[in-house]
């Protein structure tokens, strides 16, 4: 495993540790709210830097969903997310795309593939409820 190029200071760690117990992909302004309850006095500028170090070292990933707010995943392994055109909520779904199929988009595409990232949108079954 290769050596993080990045120090985890304690208001990192803080950031972190609330990201990777998150289920809702939170966004920067809930992950200050979380932060804060538990280290007050952390400053949302603070919150903000943290998280782009933390993408960089790929110790969470950012997502984002047209011009909406970036939200912050912890969950490194393979998966990709359901995206509620009503209320916005988001779901892990865990589809795993094998070598032949990513090989096939590289062919297709002509690109030199670098990662992936499925996106499927829809209405939760709340906001279908609200539809009938």
């Amino acid at each position: 495993m290769e050596a993080m190029r990045i120090r985890l200071t304690a208001q990192r760690r803080a950031v972190l540790e609330v990201i990777q117990q998150s289920a809702d992909h939170p966004t920067a302004g809930e992950i200050f709210q979380r932060v804060q309850a538990l280290h007050p006095g952390l400053a949302y500028g603070t919150v903000y830097t943290a998280l782009r170090a933390l993408v960089t070292e790929g110790l969470i990933h950012e997502l984002k969903f047209g011009d909406g707010a970036s939200r912050y995943d912890g969950r490194l392994e393979e998966h990709h997310h359901a995206l509620c055109l009503g209320c916005g909520a988001l779901a892990e779904v865990p589809l795993k795309m094998s070598a032949q199929q990513l090989a096939a988009v590289a062919r297709e595409t002509g690109f030199e593939l670098r990662g992936h990232h499925i996106q499927f949108t829809g209405y939760c079954a709340a906001c279908q409820a609200k539809r009938i």
